[in-house]
């Protein structure tokens, strides 16, 4: 949580900045020490820092780092740029304290329910969807290598979070869930409970009735590619992407404006060899529309530069 103002003074502690904060909010306050007026902004920011302790506020010099106040064309001292996701949102120039304070609470309301929406979209990912320490292959803690067990040997189909690669869905389903500890059970988007009432369903036989079993690898592909209009194959997901290769297909993507659901293929070593298969398609990422697949980097590359990118998504997204 954020309880002071973050200095940034070069362009790598920036990014680095944006990064880390995911779908957090990032308000950054481009400054110069001769003005008085962002002296007196400077102490606003302390104060908000206090009151919105989910938002990241950053205060950096504009004068000592240029790249950056070029990239975003800060002409004037004092400005607000307001971040989300790396993006930059909304904007705000002068020395309006109680202009900046409600876009603040505006942008951090609209934060916390976009992490709902997505905490929404993730307990209803799958069927039956796991939230846990690491991997249905790679547990990470005792309780929940021992649900992955329950679930395997009942021959449940079911999807996985790993929730230590997120600490915003970490900490805000707990929230959501009311529910403190993992891992956490969902089926059909209702939480089941951890590991003790699973283990209660499993020997009373509840657990059998309402877990869908598994399915052949073939029709689990085809669903899964199938689960949204626009669906990513990627190594990593839409916050943090784990390869150059994956990073650049989710800028591209968001550039067009058009939703898409991403498959992080780290967590699942089986759908990661069985769609090289099934699609022929030997690497990742790789990209499906309405089911059928797109191509990868190369390919979204080349789509963009020659103009098809974005009329053959909302062509192929549209309702």
């Amino acid at each position: 949580m954020a309880t002071v103002v973050v200095v940034v003074e070069t362009e790598e502690q920036f990014e680095e900045v944006l990064e880390k904060a995911k779908r957090s909010l990032v308000v950054v306050h481009f400054w110069a020490p001769w003005a008085e007026q962002c002296k007196q902004m400077n102490d606003v920011l302390i104060e908000l820092a206090k009151e919105y302790a989910h938002v990241i506020f950053v205060k950096l010099e504009a004068e000592s780092v240029p790249e950056i106040s070029e990239k975003y064309e800060i002409s004037s001292v004092p400005t607000f740029l307001f971040f989300k996701n790396c993006q930059k949102i909304d904007r705000l120039d002068g020395a309006h304290a109680p202009a900046l304070t409600k876009k603040v609470q505006q942008h951090s309301e609209t934060a916390k329910q976009d992490l709902n929406d997505q905490l929404r979209k993730l307990t209803n990912s799958a069927p039956c969807m796991l939230f846990m320490k690491g991997t249905s292959q790679e547990p990470r803690c005792g309780f929940s290598k021992k649900i992955v067990e329950i679930l395997n040997e009942h021959n449940v189909r079911f999807s996985t979070f790993d929730i230590l690669s997120d600490d915003d869905v970490r900490q805000g389903l707990k929230v959501y869930s009311n529910w403190p500890t993992y891992p956490q059970l969902y089926v059909n988007g209702e939480l089941v409970g951890g590991l003790d009432i699973v283990k209660e369903q499993a020997e009373s036989g509840e657990l059998d009735k309402m877990c869908p079993k598994e399915m052949g690898l073939e029709q689990r592909l085809k669903t899964l590619i199938n689960k949204a209009k626009v669906v990513l194959f990627m190594k990593g997901n839409k916050a943090t992407a784990k390869c150059g290769f994956s990073r650049a297909i989710i800028e591209i993507l968001n550039e067009t404006g058009v939703d898409y659901e991403t498959f992080n293929i780290l967590e699942d070593e089986e759908v990661r060899q069985g769609l090289k298969t099934f699609s022929n398609w030997p690497t990742y990422p790789q990209l499906y529309v309405n089911g059928n697949l797109i191509g990868g980097l190369d390919i979204i590359k080349e789509l963009k530069s020659n103009g098809e990118l974005l009329s053959i998504l909302k062509e192929e997204n549209a309702s």
